[in-house]
């Protein structure tokens, strides 16, 4: 009380303190870049994209192509994949097309499919956002696992750690720039006008091959961890460097991974495995240590790759397994994450295997188990888990009955629907010694052979293997048998080192008439009729005697 006193006598009472500082926007200034300057080929672009930024311009809404596809049509790329963004709200959008999809919670999304089957396609439509600071979002203590009823109803929602788990207040087109990750995924493209529209210099940045983050990069992100992933992925799939004022962050922020859903990271693997810069990824992350050691990212890749205890004939395997996944990807053929998956994991199926085996275990049933016990440990609860097990395990379980080679095993074996990734996988083997090269020439020959040949290739197989004896069991062998006549000197020499193989005796039945004349022998007041003989039986038994005796 009396310092209080002392203070307001000397002017120092207290005093209200200042509000916090206004969140700085990174708004950019709009460029409009003709398409003289930009160069994008519109040979490269996609019909159905094309397609949806129209059906938006007649119904009087803006819309764009937008983040990555513009990006790789700048380097001169065909996109894998085309966004549209417009400041159309989802329910305009679905209202639009007749089969449209409104999906997702933290971030709603519509998606158009084209097409139906395999050869569908979808091009995804976002709502441009507003750019909000984290400060000013509600924030919940747990995540939107946890917190799913505080979140239910709110548009901008974020963690204590400042990851967003709500994103959906629509703004203009210069906060939705802005809200962007990095400047090379924040330009737009109009396919009707080829013109780009460009706020953070995302052009000039992709000529000079640099990742820089728009705003701050560590509020970036603890906003969405995933982007250190995104940034090592694009570094390595683009040959881009990663500004110095971006890259800085990465080690500080990098535990915030934990925080994000499994499925989430999950895709992000694949996404990093399928660039066709498998390898490049992979150093990208051990340069960033976001595999290996204690504070990996990817459980899988750890174990895949021995960064903590190494095995060559692992990294061998995985070595060849993601050159192949490249090649595949550069000469436009799909590539399935089953069989990467399969890849990265088969030698830690190998292993439970062996254990279980020496355990007692007979081989197929413990190549089952130790499939169950490696999926669960390294796979865990995804979305898409029971299909993707499926096809690891197809893969995997049919790798023994590649050396079981009879026709009708071979037959039925090239018959399945998956032989020829399971035939992949073979072939991987045989490059790393695992198995021998001739096991995969015979099953490509087989494969690709017809009747004629297929039978050619069995004959030569049957005159390669040891004739069949037959296996004696090992009681029968220890109980040698006496000869049933006079034996020869000769034979009885032969009978004392090796037992003859004894005579099985087929029971012989009686006909079915003689089932009463073994009644008639039984006198019915000697067994008790409750000890589970029916009455109506020993009745028939009496009469049927009764009458072989007189007694008429």
């Amino acid at each position: 009380m009396i310092k209080k006193f002392i203070k307001r006598l000397l002017g120092q009472g207290d005093k209200t303190p200042a509000p916090p500082p206004e969140p700085v926007i990174p708004l950019g200034a709009r460029v409009e870049v003709p398409q003289a300057q930009h160069g994008i080929d519109p040979a490269l672009l996609d019909a159905n994209a094309v397609r949806v930024v129209r059906t938006l311009h007649e119904a009087g809404y803006e819309a764009y192509i937008v983040g990555g596809a513009v990006r790789d049509l700048l380097v001169g790329l065909r996109p894998k994949d085309f966004d549209v963004a417009t400041d159309a709200t989802p329910e305009q959008i679905k209202a639009l097309f007749r089969r449209a999809f409104i999906i997702g919670r933290r971030f709603r999304l519509v998606h158009v499919v084209f097409g139906r089957g395999r050869e569908h396609e979808t091009i995804e439509v976002s709502t441009f956002r507003a750019y909000l600071d984290t400060a000013a979002a509600d924030q919940v203590p747990g995540n939107e696992k946890t917190s799913r009823h505080e979140i239910a109803d709110k548009k901008h929602v974020v963690d204590s750690s400042g990851r967003v788990l709500r994103d959906n207040v629509w703004g203009p087109q210069v906060e939705d720039a802005a809200r962007r990750d990095f400047t090379i995924n924040a330009m737009y493209y109009d396919p009707i006008t080829q013109t780009v529209v460009d706020y953070h210099g995302g052009l000039a940045d992709v000529r000079a091959r640099v990742l820089r983050m728009i705003g701050d990069p560590d509020t970036r992100y603890r906003e969405d961890p995933v982007r250190i992933i995104r940034i090592v992925r694009f570094a390595a799939k683009l040959g881009f460097t990663i500004d110095p004022a971006t890259e800085r962050p990465i080690a500080a922020t990098a535990p915030l991974l934990a925080n994000v859903p499994l499925s989430r990271l999950f895709d992000e693997m694949v996404k990093l495995l399928q660039t066709g810069h498998a390898l490049a990824s992979i150093e990208q992350l051990k340069k960033h240590r976001l595999i290996g050691g204690t504070g990996g990212v990817f459980p899988v890749l750890d174990a895949a790759l021995s960064l903590d205890a190494p095995n060559p004939p692992r990294q061998k395997f995985v070595r060849l397994a993601l050159e192949d996944t490249d090649r595949r990807v550069n000469e436009g053929r799909a590539v399935v994450p089953s069989f990467m998956f399969a890849c990265l994991l088969w030698h830690d199926v190998l292993e439970r295997w062996s254990a279980l085996k020496s355990g007692g275990e007979a081989p197929f049933p413990a190549l089952q188990q130790a499939v169950d016990a490696v999926f669960d440990a390294r796979i865990g609860d995804i979305s898409g888990r029971g299909k993707l097990a499926a096809d690891m395990r197809e893969v995997w379980l049919m790798q023994p009955r590649f050396e079981r080679r009879t026709a009708s095993s071979a037959l039925s074996l090239v018959n399945q629907p998956r032989f020829r990734a399971g035939y992949d996988f073979l072939r991987l083997r045989a490059d790393c010694g695992e198995v021998p090269s001739e096991l995969a020439d015979w099953w490509e020959d087989f494969h690709l052979g017809d009747d004629d040949e297929r039978e050619a290739l069995l004959q030569d197989l049957r005159a390669t293997l040891p004739p069949k004896v037959r296996r004696v069991p090992a009681a029968e062998a220890a109980a040698p048998r006496e000869p049933a006549g006079p034996v020869a000197k000769s034979d009885a020499a032969a009978l004392e080192g090796e037992a003859a193989p004894r005579k099985r005796r087929r029971r012989r039945r009686k006909p079915a008439g003689e089932v009463w004349k073994w009644f008639a022998g039984i006198d019915p007041n000697l067994v008790p009729i409750d000890e589970g003989f029916p009455p109506r039986l020993f009745r028939s038994a009496r009469a049927n005697t009764a009458s072989q005796d007189g007694q008429g």
